[in-house]
């Protein structure tokens, strides 16, 4: 959907339909007198004096269809009071619910009141202490998109059922939508953050896109095609390492898990280096790419094992990060690194109790091929430091299971041996809808992963798995390298249907990245 702007005021203002946001008891005339020039016969219209303005209320007020403002859909944003704890991921997601409610009614184009959405930040009430700063036009637009995304790749007509006539209202999308401003130009900041929130969406789809992806699709191969697509797009460097070159190399913890796939490995590689910035150490990120994971000889239990095609989500957030990142004008150099395979039990596959060396020349026993993602993980880590030199290094995950008994599946972990890299990444996905919790480091839980025959094991007793997990992955981080780890494994996958996802795949950290490197680390 393109994104427009309509200047001049009220008497220049035309859509299908025109988006308001109120909060819980407050009066149109108050939230947005500007659209009420616009509509005067809102001023009439008796459902306005049916909206309470409650959280996840939308409604249709209906004018004259020849009229230049012909509806007016207004969404509800709850309690004033209650609307500043959680500002952002309240507007997101009554943007998304306004503008699937205009796809179900087919409407074509759509804006959104500009200057009655400033007013919520100026009216929402205080923020809490230490709250970041924020953009409604930016968080409105990258709402409304993602309201709007659906994974229907391989429905032959779009909804599963009916013929061409549903397949086509099926994918029926709005063509545009525009922020209506008073000025008689597009203000420069309302201009920036429109783009900003356009980009960010932009960037979530595509990794939401990868996860909900089959796995006889997604598969590293085409991970290693989707960073070349995306280097080709925006004049970045993509290359990838095959099978041989990864074994010669010495990477023998990534290599112990692709050892039993028939798919082959890739180590993909894409980076983002502006004219100016090639001599910069770079922000690297390193994410995870099991494209399926069957636990390989520790295998898994049937149930729900077709939603380990997710276990890719931490590559899958890179690419979309890197999505995002060729539509923004960033002076940085940014560099991802995804170790990707599969983890199958073939017959050539690693066995609990081998030995592998790893490319940093530690060795491992692995006792449990389920807790793969840290081989592949360690290795890329050693890769990066010395390709890279980075400035800031950090890895994302959907690395244990012990993270989602901790946290649950809305929340993500954050381990960093940096207090202000920590604090940096949970203040802005408070921000984007990212929300991270520390966990600790603390080496004396680094006795649980000794081993009676190698430098360390791969797995610890089942208590503190997550922290063990990350603590197994510090091994591998050089002194001196400020380095955070992520354990996305709640939150990049959900059965939960909101206003901004469908379920499925989420995109989450593709907005923390993003932050990462527009803000600075």
């Amino acid at each position: 959907m393109d994104i427009r702007f309509q200047v001049g005021g009220p008497a220049q203002w035309r859509a299908d339909a025109v988006i308001v946001f109120l909060f819980e008891g407050e009066a149109l005339a108050d939230a947005a007198p500007e659209l009420l020039d616009a509509a005067p016969w809102l001023g009439i219209a008796p459902a306005v004096r049916d909206f309470r303005g409650k959280k996840d209320e939308v409604a249709v007020f209906h004018g004259h269809p020849d009229l230049a403002v012909p509806r007016v859909i207004a969404a509800g944003l709850g309690k004033r009071e209650a609307f500043a704890a959680t500002a952002p991921a309240g507007l997101r997601a009554a943007a998304g619910a306004a503008l699937r409610r205009c796809r179900e009614l087919k409407i074509e184009t759509v804006s959104i009141d500009a200057v009655a959405l400033a007013r919520v930040v100026e009216t929402g009430g205080d923020a809490p202490a230490g709250s970041p700063s924020w953009s409604p036009a930016e968080e409105a637009v990258c709402g409304a998109l993602l309201g709007l995304y659906r994974y229907d790749r391989f429905k032959t007509n779009g909804n599963g059922n009916g013929g061409a006539e549903a397949a086509e209202d099926a994918r029926f999308e709005p063509r545009w939508l525009a922020l209506l401003c008073a000025e008689a130009s597009v203000p420069d900041d309302l201009h920036a953050a429109a783009r900003r929130g356009e980009a960010a969406a932009a960037g979530v789809a595509p990794a939401r896109d990868l996860v909900n992806g089959p796995p006889n699709f997604v598969t590293p191969g085409h991970l290693a095609e989707q960073a070349v697509a995306i280097a080709k797009k925006y004049g970045m460097q993509a290359r990838s390492l095959g099978r041989a070159e990864l074994v010669e190399m010495g990477m023998g913890a990534f290599a112990s898990v692709f050892r039993g796939a028939e798919e082959d490995p890739r180590l993909v590689v894409i980076e983002h280096a502006p004219k100016g910035t090639e001599d910069q150490k770079p922000l690297v990120f390193v994410g995870k790419g099991i494209t399926f994971d069957t636990g390989g000889i520790s295998l898994k239990p049937a149930a729900k094992m077709h939603e380990m095609k997710g276990d890719m989500a931490g590559a899958a957030a890179i690419l979309g990060m890197f999505e995002a990142l060729g539509r923004s004008d960033v002076p940085r150099r940014v560099v991802g690194i995804m170790p990707c395979t599969e983890n199958m039990p073939d017959g050539r596959a690693t066995r609990p109790g081998d030995i592998v060396s790893t490319l940093s020349g530690k060795t491992v026993e692995i006792i449990n091929t389920d807790a793969e993602g840290r081989l592949v993980l360690c290795d890329a880590l050693t890769w990066a430091q010395r390709e890279y030199a980075p400035e800031v290094l950090v890895d994302l995950a959907t690395l244990t299971g012990a993270c989602v008994v901790a946290l649950g599946t809305d929340v993500a972990a954050v381990f960093a041996n940096d207090d202000e890299l920590s604090g940096r990444i949970r203040t802005v996905g408070d921000v984007v809808g990212d929300r991270f919790w520390p966990l600790p480091l603390w080496d004396m839980y680094f006795e649980n992963l000794k081993s009676d025959v190698a430098d360390i094991a791969n797995v610890g007793p089942r208590e503190g798995g997550a922290v063990n997990a990350a603590l197994f992955l510090k091994q591998f981080v050089d002194k001196g390298v400020r380095w955070a780890h992520l354990d996305i494994a709640g939150p990049a996958y959900t059965a939960k249907k909101n206003s901004t996802c469908p379920g499925g795949g989420t995109g989450f950290a593709v907005r923390t990245l993003l932050e990462l490197v527009r803000g600075g680390v």
